[in-house]
């Protein structure tokens, strides 16, 4: 066989694997899809996905279940995602802990920006600073004087290494200058569990883990991290209102593992695009105090983007901190 037959064999095998994975694109999904979540059942990242999953599967006429793969912060899902087959099957939905992850673990099995593939933004929640109901201080002034004055005799629970609700207490004991307890759960929804139960003194977490417990008065809510009240608390305070600077937002976003097929990329995009213009997420979103992100914003260029940069801005703070997962 000359080179010249071997050649076009060779280009004819490219263009018949590029025609296949085509097809096959265009016939995705045929089976169902996992997504996974790498906290705990119950959680505000929970909560969200599932939301987004029950309409995206109308839209693709395949069911898409929710999985949640807790442990290590995050890494343990995301890694479980970032070695799966390539082929639309299996992705992941992580919030914020995407971009603190490379710096707060110095052996980190995967590279955000290398081994996913970014299909779009879903939602930014605010956190808000909650306590046990007979917490002794009463506003965000006095819970701050509260704090400085008690130290590490209080209490503050967060849902793992890596999770909002630590990062929140970060900047939190970072703008008060003092130190308190710091006790990791597995997960937001044990964390909560305990604060409801009196076991622990307050959380800083996400509105969607929140809402419910604050306008049951099953907590005590002293702010939310947003430069407005929200909608569904108007009652609470912002952290700037009561003097405190500290501003923090939890975005989500849904990746697929790296490699995977350009074409299924576009039509889990214009699936979430779709979900996240309908009425029912919507209305959900707005009694956990969030809302969906625009439609510019749930694209693969828009994620990458945002991850970039927040990987940027987390590394200072947590270097600042000097708080590290191993």
């Amino acid at each position: 066989m000359n080179k010249n037959t071997v050649t076009l064999a060779a280009s004819m095998l490219a263009a018949g694997l590029a025609f296949s994975g085509t097809v096959l694109a265009q016939d995705y999904p045929t089976k169902p899809i996992t997504v996974v979540v790498p906290f705990s059942a119950g959680g505000p990242t929970d909560t969200v996905a599932r939301l987004i999953a029950e309409v995206m599967s109308q839209d693709l006429g395949q069911q898409v279940v929710v999985q949640n793969v807790g442990g290590a912060g995050g890494t343990l899902g995301a890694g479980q995602v970032a070695t799966a087959q390539a082929d639309g099957y299996t992705l992941l939905l992580h919030h914020i802990g995407m971009s603190t992850a490379p710096t707060l673990y110095r052996s980190l099995p995967y590279d955000p920006t290398v081994d996913f593939a970014p299909i779009g933004l879903i939602t930014s929640v605010p956190m808000t600073l909650v306590a046990k109901k007979d917490f002794e201080p009463t506003t965000l002034a006095e819970l701050m004087d509260y704090i400085k004055a008690n130290g590490e005799n209080v209490t503050y629970a967060h849902a793992g290494i890596g999770s909002a609700s630590q990062l929140c207490g970060m900047l939190l004991m970072d703008a008060l200058d003092t130190q308190m307890t710091t006790v990791p759960y597995q997960g937001a929804g044990p964390a909560m569990t305990d604060i409801i139960g009196g076991q622990i003194d307050m959380i800083c977490d996400q509105s969607t883990n929140t809402t419910s417990q604050i306008q049951a008065g099953e907590v005590k809510a002293y702010a939310v991290t947003t430069a407005a009240r929200l909608g569904n608390l108007p009652d609470l305070p912002t952290t700037a209102e009561g003097g405190l600077d500290l501003q923090i937002g939890v975005w989500h976003g849904l990746y697929a593992p790296a490699g995977t097929d350009a074409a299924i990329i576009t039509k889990l995009e214009a699936a979430l695009q779709k979900a996240l213009t309908d009425e029912t997420v919507i209305s959900r979103f707005a009694e956990l105090g969030t809302v969906p992100v625009t439609a510019a914003e749930a694209t693969p260029a828009a994620l990458t983007e945002l991850l970039t940069s927040q990987i940027a801005l987390w590394k200072g703070v947590i270097e600042a901190a000097g708080v590290y997962a191993d």
